[in-house]
């Protein structure tokens, strides 16, 4: 499954969506929601938005790859990272939402892979040459937070009351902080470049394993915020297949 143009990530990505439609399988959630983000980075080269487009592709390419390799490791009882495990593992029980799906979809991607795509993009101290268009990156990856709110109230109604109630959807939606997420892969990622490759395996598997630790306090942050996502999944409408189409949306983001 691993692609070699950014096309061909589109191309894979649209290859699960559709079988998870056919399967009701909640593993589409998030790979509907990544489709997106992978289009409005695609459109964001064709237009010239970051400093170095080829760059850039490559970026998404290696970052795409990780995702697409963990799922067919997972689909295949391959063993993947633990972060994916869990996120994957998750997506076979009754109770988590299709916010806790998504959340465990970008703690996996965003807080381990982001950093081990940058760091083989740009190896050395070429890393720094990255740090523009990786910030720019992180503006497409907030600016999916409020695209996927609009998403979730046509899954879960009330969720509009509940944002009027307290306020934007980005504190909301993403509580454990996307931008810390963003800020520590960019860490990471200066960290791994750094390496040699033979040291690089070590550190990546210390940094899985703390990532499993935060997908643990989403999929179970306690007995008052658990009780509210039960709530909220017992709330939400419309087959697996239906909310994997709601999130799936052949356009854009707006960057």
């Amino acid at each position: 499954m691993q692609a070699n143009t950014i096309d061909e990530v589109i191309l894979q990505l649209e290859k699960i969506i559709e079988q998870s439609i056919a399967d009701q399988d909640p593993m589409g959630f998030f790979a509907a929601l990544y489709h997106q983000v992978t289009v409005t980075v695609k459109d964001g080269i064709r237009q010239s938005y970051y400093q170095d487009g080829p760059q850039m592709e490559k970026l998404d390419i290696l970052f795409a790859n990780r995702y697409l390799y963990a799922y067919a490791q997972f689909k295949n009882k391959e063993t993947c990272t633990q972060s994916w495990l869990y996120a994957f593992d998750c997506t076979r029980r009754f109770w988590p939402t299709v916010l806790q799906n998504l959340l465990l979809g970008i703690n996996a991607h965003i807080n381990l892979d982001l950093g081990i795509a940058a760091a083989h993009t740009c190896p050395g101290e070429g890393i720094h040459a990255l740090k523009a268009d990786f910030d720019k990156i992180n503006i497409v990856l907030a600016a999916m937070v409020t695209d996927v709110e609009k998403s979730l109230t046509t899954i879960w109604p009330r969720l509009s009351w509940v944002l009027e109630k307290f306020g934007k959807t980005d504190t909301f939606l993403i509580d454990f902080s996307m931008k810390q997420a963003r800020d520590g892969a960019w860490k990471f990622a200066t960290e791994l470049a750094r390496l040699p490759p033979e040291q690089q395996l070590a550190q990546i598997q210390v940094r899985d394993i703390k990532i499993r630790k935060i997908a643990h306090m989403i999929s179970k942050p306690g007995f008052f915020i658990s009780s509210i996502f039960m709530i909220i999944r017992i709330g939400e409408i419309g087959t697996v297949a239906k909310k994997i189409e709601t999130l799936w949306k052949k356009r854009s983001l707006d960057i």
